[in-house]
């Protein structure tokens, strides 16, 4: 029987692939550094854990609310006055499994077929197969040279009358770079102006070094009908596994929203609500310490891919993530990926996916002894091969 052309045209999750290869060689006993996970090392918040365990203790785990449970959002509404300093209703909030889900869920509830979705590379790479998914056509706006951050210009050029949605992801995956405000007040302007969404995933938001306050989109927005931002628990609770995220827009297009999540999942995992329900209204220190922990890790990386003779790094500003420049030994990402895998047992992922081409994404969300280790790994197997040999 036949795949649907659909299916045919979305490609498979690059990380995916190579987390299968690293875990077979795990299983083979072979020492492999992981530096291209996306979620952080640290433990679930004792509050999400404590309200997990008395959830599950009155055995009573059921179905919710589509959109999700009231206390949830009522969080969720303290959550973004404590992150953007703005006050929104529980009208303007639907909870989804995850961060992914509640951007989809916008796609399937905005998008009409031919539409067209700008976004600037690197991006995201589900960026391409969701819109894709969803009818539309990806536009993406290319860096200029040396930079993480698009034009204003570029983006402004390439709107049409098609145009439906711009989005914009910062902090930044794969990149760490953290947009400047004078381009997110540009882009919100050029949204309003044109009468287009604005899409801000913000899923990294508090993930930020150097004392750095990213800027909002609603920091420059006197009407937000077109606003849409996105954030979950996954990434600053360090909570990947509960599968948690909302969407906060106009009440109109929540309810459609709505509407898509009702038919495709019916309503967010109960458990999970409870759990990062207690995560938003507990004790914040855990993302301070993430974001301690995380920031003296990239320090760490930047210090050891100095010493690889011919890699360009631009210094991230806030996620896990660095975005360095190999194209001098290697253009093709796949393949040196591949290299770095066989060769030093090192997981990278290739930047291609992220639409740039001749780069790696290494993650430093692991531990420091991974990040000096599998660095010197990468340098050896590049600069001196007849020197890597690899502890088990």
């Amino acid at each position: 029987m036949d795949i649907s052309k659909l299916a045919e045209t979305i490609g498979d999750s690059p990380t995916l692939q190579l987390n299968a290869k690293a875990k077979h060689l795990k299983e083979e006993g072979k020492p492999v550094i992981h530096l291209g996970g996306g979620e952080p090392h640290s433990l679930t918040p004792k509050s999400a854990i404590d309200a997990g365990i008395e959830k599950l203790k009155s055995g009573k785990v059921k179905y919710t609310a589509s959109g999700g449970t009231k206390s949830l959002k009522e969080a969720v509404v303290k959550h973004t006055e404590r992150v953007y300093g703005i006050k929104v209703k529980p009208e303007n909030i639907l909870i989804s499994n995850g961060a992914k889900q509640a951007i989809y869920n916008f796609l399937l509830a905005a998008i009409n077929p031919s539409d067209e979705i700008i976004f600037p590379a690197p991006y995201w790479v589900s960026y391409p197969e969701m819109t894709k998914l969803s009818g539309a056509k990806p536009i993406v706006i290319s860096p200029p040279k040396n930079s993480f951050e698009p034009a204003i210009e570029d983006i402004r050029s390439a709107v049409t009358k098609k145009t439906k949605v711009i989005m914009l992801n910062s902090p930044n995956n794969p990149s760490g770079a953290v947009y400047s405000n004078k381009l997110i007040e540009q882009v919100v302007k050029l949204c309003r102006e044109k009468n287009i969404y604005l899409l801000a995933d913000d899923i990294y938001r508090q993930l930020v070094f150097d004392g750095i306050k990213p800027a909002s989109i609603y920091d420059f927005a006197g009407n937000t009908d077109n606003l849409v931002a996105i954030n979950g628990v996954s990434k600053a609770y360090g909570m990947t596994g509960f599968r948690m995220g909302w969407a906060i827009a106009n009440e109109k297009l929540i309810k459609a929203m709505t509407k898509m999540q009702v038919q495709t999942v019916s309503c967010p995992c109960d458990l999970s609500q409870t759990c990062a329900e207690a995560a938003l209204n507990g004790s914040q220190k855990c993302i301070t310490e993430l974001v301690d922990t995380l920031q003296d890790n990239r320090n760490t990386m930047l210090n050891a891919l100095s010493k690889i003779k011919k890699v360009k790094v631009i210094e991230p500003q806030g996620t896990f993530y660095c975005l360095a420049d190999f194209s001098e030994y290697e253009n093709d990402s796949n393949k040196l990926a591949q290299r770095l895998i066989e060769k030093a047992l090192v997981v990278t992922i290739p930047g291609v996916g992220f639409g740039m081409e001749g780069h790696l994404r290494i993650s430093y969300c692991g531990s420091k002894e991974d990040v000096i280790e599998g660095a010197e790994r990468i340098r050896l197997a590049l600069d001196e091969p007849e020197n890597l040999k690899i502890r088990s």
